[in-house]
Formats: C-alpha cells, structure tokens, sequence
C-alpha cells in the first residue's frame, strides 16, 4: 500500500527532473551561441574592439603603412635582382675575336665562357627554385607563422644572392640562382595577403597596385644598378650588394614579433576551445578558419557544456 502511495509522488517528480536537465541544456546552448557570436563580432571588429580576448593582438611596431612600406621595399629588391641578372654590366658578353684582335669578354660570360643556352639557362634558373617552393611555402603556413615564413625565404634568398657573387663555374651559379627563386617563394605566396588583410578596406586596390608597381620599377632599377656596379667595380659586387641591402629585412623577419593572417589566427584559439570540442570539429575549424566554422563550434560547445555543467 505505501509503494502504491509513492508511485504518484515519482512520477509527478520525473517530469520535474527532465525539465530541469533540459532547461540547463538549453542554457548552455544559448552560451555557446553567444560565445560564438562574441567571437565573430570580434573577428570582424578587430582587437581593438576585442570582448572575448579572441582577436589577435597587432604587434606594437605594427602600423599598415609600415607594412605597405616594407613589403613594397622587399618587393622590388627581388626584382632588382632580376634586371641586374640580365644588365651589360653583370652578364656581359663572350670573348670574341675580329681582325685578328680578341677580347676576353666581360661580365658573367666573359668570366665562365658562357654559351647562348647556358646563358638562357642561367636568366630563368630561379623558376625552378620558385615554382617547386611556393606550394611548399603556401602549405608551410598551415602551420607555421607566415610571417616567419617570409622571413626564412628572405634569409635564403640573401645567401643564395651572396653566393652568386661567389660562384666558380655555371653550374655553381646556376644553383644559387634556383635558390634565389626558393628564397623569393616565401614572399611572392604570402605578401599579398599581408596587404590585403590590413589595407583599409576602401583602399586595398590601391595598396596592391602600389605593392605591384615595385615589379616593373625594380627591375629597371636593377639594369641601371647592373649596368653602374658592374662597369665600375665588378659583377660580383652587384650581387653582394643585393645581399647587403635585403639583410635589413631578414633580420626584421626574425626578431619583431609576427604578425598573423586572418585565416590562419585559429590555431592557438582551437587548443584552448579543444577539450571542448571533438577531433572532427577541431579539424573544420583548422582547415577552414574560425569564422566558417562557427557553427561547428556553436554545436559542439552545445553538446559538450551540459555535460561539464551536469557534473
């Protein structure tokens, strides 16, 4: 009699703990959706405007026009290197002989007896270098810092142009010169997002002309630098002033603190929000960036808060 008395009493109790269990399910949904919401607002604000600590914080060197300037610098060194390659001054011409007078040549065909193939070769060597790392570079900053990245091309790119002006023979050249189009690879994949990430959005056109200009100014600049250094000192010279000139820069890549592309600023934030999320989530939000997936992380905070909140 007095379990028949109770049965009511459960069973008025149950539906009293179900609600319960849902309405604290349906509380930690709403928090994740709002924490989702914060983190999206603070993407696109900025971390000036930064709420949930999200946003990246810009380095305290950092300004766009700073950036502007310094890649459009780096931009057009590398193609000033691509006119001296090619000046009077630095590929000179083979020796000759008419009337029975011979001269010794000059320049790096003088110097390594070059033929008109080696010396076609050696002008689009660093084509290899690029097109083999620029995929390379591209997929690196995954998951390393791209700025970073930039920095390690530049490095191998200022070597590469000093051990030009150490080569013996073609073949030493030529190799140096693949490794300046591997060192350029790093810069020419990522320097144009750079821009485009913090260009003001009514400028960015604009920004990219300018960083695009440097391609044809450079170049010029590098037959009239060729021509100069090359005439009055030695071709040599010419490229260990490149090296010079871009050490700056190298230096700079490795020592100021980073910056992050915005596609690519998840990777510190996933390790915190990890636990809370499960393996196949974390990898959406690796592979697409935070702001699409969003509502991965909507669900799975949905899923894994009322479990934390039940214990």
């Amino acid at each position: 009699a007095e379990a028949k008395r109770d049965l009511p009493a459960a069973a008025a109790a149950a539906p009293a703990e179900n609600l319960a269990v849902e309405g604290k399910q349906v509380e930690a949904a709403s928090a994740a959706q709002a924490m989702a919401v914060t983190v999206v607002r603070d993407i696109e604000a900025g971390p000036e405007a930064s709420t949930s600590g999200f946003a990246e914080e810009k380095p305290s060197w950092f300004t766009p026009k700073r950036l502007l300037v310094m890649f459009c610098i780096i931009n057009m060194l590398n193609y000033v290197d691509r006119g001296v390659i090619a000046s009077n001054g630095v590929n000179g011409s083979r020796g000759s002989c008419s009337g029975g007078t011979c001269s010794s040549g000059s320049g790096i065909q003088g110097d390594f007896n070059l033929s008109n193939f080696e010396d076609g070769v050696l002008s689009s060597a660093f084509m290899v270098g690029l097109l083999v790392a620029s995929p390379i570079f591209a997929s690196l900053a995954k998951i390393h810092n791209p700025f970073r990245l930039i920095g390690v091309g530049l490095l191998v790119w200022t070597i590469a142009t000093a051990g030009c002006g150490c080569s013996f023979d073609f073949w030493s050249i030529t190799i140096c010169r693949m490794l300046v189009g591997v060192g350029e690879a790093s810069f020419i994949s990522l320097a144009a997002p750079f821009i485009d990430d913090n260009a003001p959005a009514a400028q960015k056109t604009a920004w990219l002309a300018m960083f695009y200009m440097c391609i044809p100014t450079g170049i010029a600049l590098g037959y009239v630098y060729g021509g100069l250094v090359g005439g009055h000192l030695h071709w040599r010279a010419a490229f260990w002033g490149e090296s010079i000139l871009m050490l700056p820069f190298v230096i700079l890549g490795f020592v100021i603190k980073p910056l992050e592309l915005k596609g690519f600023t998840h990777n510190k934030k996933t390790k915190e929000y990890g636990p809370m999320l499960s393996p196949e989530l974390q990898d959406e939000t690796s592979n697409n960036g935070i702001k699409q997936g969003v509502p991965a992380i909507v669900e799975g905070l949905a899923e894994k808060l009322p479990e934390k909140s039940s214990l």
